[in-house]
């Protein structure tokens, strides 16, 4: 560097001397220079310059307590021994609250370089405004981005286009504590579980002194809602939201939150579902005080930190009643990596970002995230050493024979908090279900 510097000060003070006049008689040495120096060697041809590292600023959901943040911690070390790029971390835990801001970070012009999101409705703001690049954009420019992915699996917003480039997919299913079944007498529920049984089996259980549900309704009913919504219409037709209350789609949606209002009056959820947190409730689930529990696939990183013998715990099928099958379960790819217009447009991160997401998404980094996770790989995951926990899912997974999207992703992020939000006046009596879906409709 400092050579460099030299050099292009000679030059310059070559070209003024020529400017005043020409003159090419040679300054007198300064003082500090030896009469007897040995003349330099003249200087090599410049070498090509080195590629700047740049610093990217990331933000994924990979914080918190989330089962792959180990793994994505490893995942941006190798990147950056790689390229001699760094990256700044922002993730942070996936909610409404994570969700909100990074929404008004894109609309302050204070977004990063990439963006791990969410890509159904949630990402439709930052596509329409222009500020998320889209695959195809891309590709022109570096053919073999995302080549590695099934094209069909790629999710695509309003426009037709794809942005995101999928990571591991998901699925939601029912958790079981074994030691309270065992207390109870109950067996672990098989893919053929039904309505009528389930309701037979909390009643034993709230019978024996533990809670048969662990669930906040006041933080997170809609794993609940989902399926209470496929058991009362089918895997086929369970995306099909309503225009209003009193259509096919309203009464179903209708029928599912008066079930879960029937488990409430039951005394089936927590005694304190209305006000507890989901950690909470999870937590009295750990702990032997609760048998069932509906969530995804990323809980059991949970449970793999925080569980004194993952051998008590299965996961199994949520009951089913009418046409569905208890085998019929909730599942997709619902996130991915996007980068930004800001890093798109910046020709010194520009490829830096390209080449974060094809590590974060190549065959064998996206193999250390999963366990029994779908992926969008053209060749497959290749998961190894799985634990007891991740075994049973396996084995659950195996044995589901189809999976719908969460229908509440159709839902613009304002509708789905209120609907979320009305299931405790619903259950405690203070609103229709009807209402609440009719004042949902309203705001989406």
């Amino acid at each position: 560097m400092k050579r460099t510097l030299a050099l292009i000060l000679a030059l310059v003070m070559a070209l003024a001397m020529t400017a005043c006049g020409g003159n090419t008689t040679a300054p007198a040495p300064a003082a500090t220079t030896p009469a007897t120096t040995t003349p330099a060697a003249p200087p090599a041809a410049p070498a090509a310059p080195a590629a700047q590292s740049v610093t990217l600023n990331v933000v994924t959901s990979y914080g918190g307590d989330d089962g792959n943040r180990g793994n994505f911690e490893a995942a941006v070390a190798a990147y950056e021994a790689a390229t001699g790029n760094k990256v700044n971390d922002g993730s942070g835990t996936s909610n409404e609250e994570w969700k909100a801001k990074i929404l008004t970070d894109f609309e302050t012009g204070s977004e990063p370089d990439v963006l791990f999101f969410f890509t159904n409705a949630d990402a439709e703001p930052i596509i329409t405004a222009n500020k998320v690049v889209s695959i195809d954009e891309i590709r022109s420019a570096y053919p073999d981005y995302a080549t590695n992915m099934k094209d069909s699996m790629l999710a695509k917003a309003a426009d037709g286009k794809s942005y995101a480039v999928p990571s591991s997919g998901y699925w939601e299913n029912m958790f079981v504590n074994k030691t309270v079944l065992d207390a109870c007498g109950i067996a672990v529920p098989g893919p053929d579980y039904t309505w009528d049984q389930f309701l037979q089996d909390c009643q034993k259980i709230k019978d024996e002194g533990y809670t048969p549900i662990a669930c906040s309704l006041f933080e997170v009913p809609h794993y609940w809602f989902e399926f209470m919504v496929m058991n009362n219409g089918t895997v086929a037709n369970h995306l099909d939201v309503p225009q209003s209350a009193d259509d096919a789609a309203g009464k179903k949606w209708a029928a599912g939150l008066n079930d879960i209002k029937a488990l409430y009056e039951a005394g089936f959820f927590p005694a304190n579902t209305l006000t507890a947190s989901d950690a909470e409730t999870v937590e009295m689930f750990n702990d032997g005080e609760a048998a069932f529990l509906i969530d995804g696939s990323w809980k059991v990183g949970y449970f793999n930190e925080n569980a004194q013998d993952l051998n008590d715990f299965a996961i199994s099928y949520v009951p089913a009643k009418g046409q569905r099958s208890a085998s019929e379960a909730i599942g997709g790819i619902s996130m991915g990596y996007f980068i930004t217009r800001k890093a798109w447009d910046d020709p010194a991160k520009r490829e830096a970002a390209v080449e974060f997401v094809s590590q974060l998404t190549s065959d064998d980094v996206l193999s250390t995230f999963v366990t029994t996770e779908v992926t969008a790989l053209v060749n497959g995951a290749k998961p190894s050493g799985l634990n007891a926990l991740q075994q049973s899912a396996a084995d659950a997974n195996a044995k589901i024979t189809a999976i719908a999207g969460a229908v509440q992703d159709s839902l613009t992020a304002e509708a789905r908090g209120d609907l979320f939000a009305n299931v405790q006046n619903v259950v405690t009596g203070k609103m229709t279900a009807e209402d609440a879906i009719a004042s949902a409709l309203a705001l989406n």
